[in-house]
């Protein structure tokens, strides 16, 4: 029997103004839902949640019974501020309930995370640079911010790093830190998270001083929990960390190019996912407009270049795998469009299913896999 999946995308709704100054105009009607015909590589939309002001980034709550939806917004409720946005979802009506919204405490929140207890939600604020921690109540509400530091300094390029750009919000595997990319001051500034009241403190041991002008954009950890990488948005790399199995810091053990050796054209990484068996690594090219294939080396985890695959599409922002890391599902935000390819799970190349589907300006994906 050919298996049927869920999945989400969020969008932007409203125009938006980019830090490379570009202007946007979404597209989207809020939260929209497909499904995923596993067999005939096909997706179908099922239902949107719509009135939701630039739902751009998505993260499923303990059990998949919540999802949280950044509103990436320079103002909200009258403050310089976006918001982050929680709602109970009831996969028989696909339909999403409101529950709560809160101020993020800074401008353009790109990125939400629900920690590994499921009590805590962190949300990155792009523009203005700053992290925040809220509690997650029984209900899946949002409690008043628990936890908020604003981070300072600029970078190298003065057209992308006059300030810092909080970009993501990894918690650790061990859920004792919390990893924040900043693009704006090339550093992947680390906390201290106290699971029991969600508060930060500085952890200077675990931040990484990147190279200057690479622009760190996310951080993923490799399913032993022995290795990290990171995708750096403005220099088109990723970088490879080993992780002490003690103090938790992150060591760099490479660098590579996401990028065919002689291409010149202008790009920008984006998304990177490693995959759920641990062999490969994945990381999206705006410009080039396809996804990197790194095998992983599972002694050292080092990266070796294995190939690049076309997303069909303009400006791969998100990508996503399934669970079984069979199926990758590629975003293509300027392009109204979201691709689907079947993974090769030796070699972890990449094989273009034949369909696209059309998705209004998708800034995020995500399969629903409730636990």
């Amino acid at each position: 029997m050919t298996r049927k999946q869920l999945v989400f995308v969020g969008t932007y709704t409203e125009p938006i103004l980019f830090g490379t100054g570009k202007v946007l105009q979404g597209k989207g009607k809020g939260i929209h839902i497909y499904r995923f015909d596993e067999g005939a590589g096909r997706l179908e939309e099922a239902a949107v949640a719509e009135g939701i002001q630039n739902p751009s980034y998505l993260a499923f709550g303990s059990g998949a019974r919540c999802l949280y939806a950044v509103n990436e917004l320079k103002r909200c409720d009258g403050a310089a501020s976006g918001a982050l946005s929680a709602y109970a979802f009831d996969p028989e009506s696909l339909t999403l309930a409101f529950l709560d919204r809160r101020l993020s405490g800074g401008t353009d929140p790109c990125h939400v995370a629900v920690d590994r207890s499921g009590r805590w939600a962190a949300v990155a604020n792009y523009m203005s640079g700053s992290v925040s921690v809220y509690p997650i109540a029984a209900d899946g509400g949002l409690g008043r911010v628990a936890a908020f530091v604003q981070h300072a300094g600029h970078g190298v390029n003065s057209a992308r790093q006059a300030g810092p750009h909080a970009h993501a919000a990894i918690f650790s595997p061990g859920n004792d830190a919390l990893m924040v990319p900043d693009l704006g001051i090339d550093r992947i500034v680390a906390y201290r998270f106290d699971a029991a009241s969600g508060a930060l403190s500085p952890d200077e041991a675990r931040t990484v001083l990147c190279a200057p002008g690479v622009g760190p954009r996310s951080l993923e950890y490799h399913p032993s929990g022995r290795f990290a990488y990171a995708v750096n948005e403005l220099a088109s790399s990723v970088t490879a960390y080993a992780v002490d199995p003690v103090s938790g810091a992150l060591s760099a053990a490479q660098t590579l190019s996401t990028l065919p050796d002689g291409w010149g054209g202008a790009s920008t990484c984006a998304d990177l996912h490693v995959a759920p068996s641990g062999k490969h690594l994945y990381a999206s090219n705006r410009g080039h407009d396809s996804i990197a294939i790194f095998a992983i080396d599972e002694s050292d985890g080092t990266l070796r270049a294995a190939g690049h695959e076309s997303t069909r599409g303009a400006t791969p922002r998100s990508f996503a795998l399934d669970r079984e890391g069979a199926t990758l599902l590629a975003a293509n935000q300027d392009s109204d469009s979201i691709a689907a390819f079947r993974v090769d799970a030796g070699t972890g190349k990449l094989e273009y299913a034949g369909v696209s589907c059309f998705a209004p300006t998708p800034v995020c994906v995500k399969f629903f896999e409730p636990s």
